[in-house]
């Protein structure tokens, strides 16, 4: 890791390429407009830069501020990923050791990176153009606004949103949601904005979209669907916290005419326009390593995207295999010791993830619904079909996501074959034998006859394999449903503040957030009990 303390970011030459780039649809807008060129402004770059940087800024392009903001927490707790590189002398974020400089950058990237741009977006509509509608462009704000903010609250539960641009008048304190009021204000918000996308927009309206539009192009029924999407995604988040909600949100989400990312032909991908920040990190650093889990699940299954996912170890004890680094284990204070384990890569059908040149965000894909259908279907929500075949369809989108379609059909059938034992090769106390309580008997093949929680970890287990390189998703759907099963943290640095078997909760809120400009009592207040990583979150009720 190139870090050794925090530092602000300038954003001024992404904002200048941002500046650069214009449209072929400009004449025809320009012309369009009837109040003509002189009191058109065509580029509308106050708005459209600012736009674009929501869409880069959701999983920040900077490497070292991309390692603090996810890498070194939610991707390494998910089980996807680990690390070769004992930080800070062995005890971090990886072994419970809540490094507080580091997870500061969760929330930063939240409000300084996205929130500060959408206030920017909506002080210039209102001060320079008074009277135009942007509803389309406002609706597309709102949704990044909601994808950001989401990963920050399953990260620390209450969250900076309803109330960020409108502090107390008299204390100049801005207040907390409570993850709860969060929930139920992403769900009104994306309702909102999918209303907004199926109005028909200005001249002014479709000129931003194009110019500004990273993802669909400016496509605005695909962004209706991404945002539609968004709501089964939160509606079954909250299964457990507040089922009748949970049921009435994911049946206005299967109703809704405007459908879902069903296909890849619609995945929300941001491109990065460059690198992504994962090429540095895993490649020219070494920092990021597979996860044991993930490997020990798809060596288990044989799993046909495995080289689409990870590269074969090149150390002699495991030369070949696909073998990834157990979570919070002994490193041998340097990363010599697992460093040439597997290292992950992310080879798509659509184009490498994780490249140098043109990293992608993988921020929905079609595989990730069909999962949620089957969960939906499975707890007898209305709308949401038959559980087998949505299951099924999620595995078969996903093959497809990676290149792998030849061997769905074999894969599927597949009745007999588990996760597979993990054997540590340099410390045979971290190996995870036949038999152990940590590994899972789930297998593939869907069976209707199984019990509620048998087919519920069938799903999840596939879906968490499916939206690899996701951390932040995965982590949280195995914290709220308990599935997969992945292995235990054998080091324990949290000085008793973490349970090891209940495994890292949450992310306590950093000290720099706990200042006189925000409500941080009344965070407390909501969080429910210490602000520490072992304190649960307000949907994690299972």
């Amino acid at each position: 890791m190139k870090i050794s303390y925090i530092k602000t970011v300038s954003f001024s030459a992404l904002m200048l390429a941002s500046a650069l780039s214009c449209t072929s649809e400009f004449d025809k807008y320009n012309q369009e407009y009837i109040g003509g060129p002189e009191n058109f402004n065509a580029d509308f770059t106050q708005i459209v830069n600012p736009l674009k940087l929501m869409q880069r800024n959701q999983e920040s392009s900077t490497n070292w501020i991309y390692q603090l903001q996810t890498n070194l927490n939610a991707d390494m707790y998910s089980g996807l990923f680990s690390t070769a590189t004992p930080y800070n002398g062995g005890r971090n974020n990886t072994t419970y050791f809540m490094m507080d400089g580091w997870n500061e950058r969760i929330m930063m990237t939240q409000l300084e990176d996205v929130f500060d741009k959408s206030k920017a977006i909506n002080t210039v509509i209102q001060k320079n153009y008074p009277g135009i509608n942007f509803k389309a462009s406002l609706a597309l704000v709102k949704i990044l606004k909601v994808i950001s903010a989401s990963k920050v609250s399953d990260a620390h539960g209450p969250i900076i949103y309803s109330k960020f641009e409108t502090p107390d008048v008299a204390t100049g304190i801005t207040d907390f949601d409570s993850q709860q009021e969060a929930y139920n204000n992403f769900i009104s918000d994306l309702t909102s904005a999918i209303a907004d996308l199926q109005q028909t927009p200005g001249v002014e309206d479709k000129a931003v979209i194009s110019k500004s539009d990273l993802i669909y192009g400016g496509s605005l029924a695909s962004w209706a669907k991404l945002a539609n999407s968004l709501r089964l995604r939160f509606a079954m988040r909250i299964s457990y916290a507040d089922p009748a909600k949970s049921r009435l949100y994911a049946e206005q989400a299967l109703a809704s005419p405007v459908g879902f990312i069903d296909d890849n032909s619609s995945n929300a991908l941001i491109n990065y326009g460059g690198a992504s920040p994962l090429s540095d990190i895993i490649y020219s650093w070494g920092d990021c390593k597979i996860g044991a889990p993930l490997m020990a699940y798809m060596n288990g299954f044989n799993d046909p995207r495995r080289p689409a996912y990870a590269k074969p170890a090149t150390d002699p004890t495991v030369a070949g295999q696909y073998i990834g680094i157990r979570q919070g284990v002994d490193l041998g204070g340097s990363k010599d010791r697992y460093g040439d384990f597997s290292q992950p890569i992310a080879a798509a059908a659509t184009g490498d993830y994780f490249s140098n040149s043109s990293g992608k965000n993988k921020v929905f894909t079609a595989a990730e619904i069909w999962f949620l259908k089957a969960e939906a279907a499975i707890r007898g929500y209305a709308g949401a079909g038959d559980a087998g075949v949505n299951y099924n369809k999620g595995i078969e989108m996903s093959f497809a996501e990676w290149g792998k379609s030849s061997a769905y059909a074999t894969y599927i059938a597949d009745a007999t074959s588990k996760e597979a034992p993990y054997i540590d090769t340099k410390n045979s106390s971290n190996s995870i034998p036949a038999g152990s309580p940590m590994l899972s008997t789930i297998t593939i093949k869907w069976n209707d006859g199984d019990t509620f929680e048998r087919k519920l970890e069938r799903i999840m287990t596939q879906k968490w394999i499916a939206i690899y390189p996701d951390g932040s998703e995965a982590w949280a759907e195995q914290r709220r449903t308990g599935y997969p099963i992945i292995f235990k943290n054998v080091l324990n640095d949290s000085q008793g503040t973490i349970s090891t078997d209940a495994m890292v909760r949450r992310i306590p809120i950093p000290t720099k957030y706990r200042n006189n400009t925000l409500n941080y009592a009344q965070a407390l207040q909501y969080i429910g009990g210490p602000d520490t990583g072992g304190t649960k979150l307000w949907w994690d009720k299972k």
